[in-house]
């Protein structure tokens, strides 16, 4: 079994998390490419830093043309630019000032501009409609609703009320999805976490001064196990945190297992004497770990339907995708009065059963939903790259649990999909075309 051990000895934000994505072996252009089907104003700047002695991978969203900075960063260069002249600021780039990143309710980094609000409604669209798979799709989707959700229950709203401020939901967008794409690619069992360094001292925000972790980030780790070092500097940023809370499976120290590659993230800031990166570790489990299956409990929902049209069956499977489910499929039934139906099938987790259940209702005809509880036990899935004459392309990987011997591989259908559409050449030749190199590679 494939772990992934993050170290967040000095905290952890989005960036932080994409830079050790990247150094531990994730593709720079897959981010890239993903950002570019995301159709935001946004792009990444990727290079490699020193923190404290340690090279680092820094990863930038530049957004509407602007840097994403520290939050202390950015108020204090709010207060410098109070005290200037009037006919000092009159000259300046309209994007200088009121330079904050926030949501209507709190801000975690800094940007802001005149631009308007995107809701979660919005968000999920954006989400929806990129060229990513669907799991990835759905992780991302989960991770901006956990983050919602903190939100919404600090400033006592609803969640679909939360609204992000343009630039700033832009970053997260970017940070969130970009994440979630990444560690798919990583192709891992499980995510384990360290405890968390939260930093320490009070922080800007727009409400006030708060203690940190700012509240949004106490949030969301819930749970987890945190703690206050020397550094009396925020560490942890919400986005951060809720990649985090919905990518970890536990919390713990170093698991027993046999190291392959590993990542540094750097942060924004480089402290004297302590090195401000986030360490990705991935490799084998051995020992206890080892003997671990990745077995689940999950919730199966079923609903009988006879009178939908095939469009509406095709929105609500998408929409229950989108919403978290571990899979959607529907059977061809022959009901009562000897009327053709449909049985929807939903696989999901029990922590979403009851936002899934309530979308079968509100978007299909039917009159009862159906719910067992099933063990579900699945392969270990890693992903690797093979290189085509038209591009790369990741083949998924299906392994026994601690053999590694390989029972199931395909080539992933969205890069196969991307090169034959922007080469002209047939999507089957593709696929046919990574999964013959793959076999050479296997075969030496």
């Amino acid at each position: 079994m494939r772990i992934a051990y993050l170290e967040c000895f000095s905290g952890i934000s989005g960036d932080m998390f994409l830079g050790a994505l990247v150094d531990a072996g994730v593709s720079p252009d897959l981010l890239k490419r993903t950002v570019g089907a995301l159709g935001v104003d946004a792009r990444l700047e990727i290079s490699r830093v020193d923190r404290s002695g340690i090279s680092a991978v820094k990863v930038d969203v530049i957004a509407a043309g602007e840097k994403e900075l520290p939050r202390e960063e950015f108020w204090e260069r709010q207060a410098n630019h109070q005290h200037e002249p009037a006919h000092s600021r009159e000259h300046k780039h309209p994007h200088e000032h009121d330079h904050e990143h926030k949501h209507e309710h709190s801000q975690e980094h800094g940007h802001a501009h005149h631009h308007p609000h995107r809701g979660l409604k919005e968000i999920r669209e954006v989400i929806g409609k990129a060229a990513i798979s669907q799991s990835a799709r759905a992780r991302a989707v989960k991770t901006f609703e956990a983050l919602g959700a903190a939100e919404a229950k600090i400033h006592n709203t609803d969640l679909e009320d939360i609204r992000f401020h343009e630039v700033g939901a832009v970053d997260a967008i970017v940070d969130i999805v970009c994440a979630a794409v990444g560690a798919e690619a990583l192709g891992v069992d499980e995510w384990v976490c360290s405890p968390l360094n939260v930093g320490g001292g009070t922080v800007e925000c727009a409400h006030g001064t708060f203690p940190i972790p700012a509240p949004a980030t106490l949030e969301l780790l819930k749970n987890a196990p945190i703690y206050s070092s020397e550094i009396q500097k925020e560490l942890v940023t919400p986005t951060g945190a809720a990649i985090v809370s919905v990518l970890a499976s536990r919390f713990a120290q170093f698991p027993r297992m046999k190291t392959e590659r590993i990542g540094y993230g750097a942060g924004t800031r480089d402290f004297k004497g302590h090195p401000n990166v986030v360490r990705l570790s991935i490799g084998e489990a051995v020992g206890h770990e080892a003997g671990k299956t990745p077995a689940e409990e999950i919730v199966v929902l079923e609903a009988n339907v006879d009178d939908m049209t095939p469009q509406v069956f095709g929105y609500v499977m998408e929409r229950a995708l989108q919403a978290g489910a571990l899979d959607v499929f529907a059977t061809a039934v022959q009901m009562k009065k000897s009327r053709p139906g449909m049985l929807l099938t939903v696989l999901c987790r029990p922590e979403e059963s009851a936002q899934l259940r309530q979308l079968i209702f509100t978007e299909t005809t039917t009159l009862g939903v159906r719910e067992r509880r099933e063990a579900r036990t699945t392969l270990a899935r890693r992903h690797i790259s093979v290189q085509t004459r038209w591009g790369e392309v990741r083949m998924k990987l299906a392994t026994l649990n601690g053999s590694g011997s390989v029972t199931n591989y395909a080539p992933e259908y969205e890069d196969c999909r991307r090169i034959a559409e922007q080469q002209s050449v047939p999507l089957k030749t593709v696929m046919q075309e990574a999964i013959r190199i793959f076999l050479e590679k296997e075969n030496g």
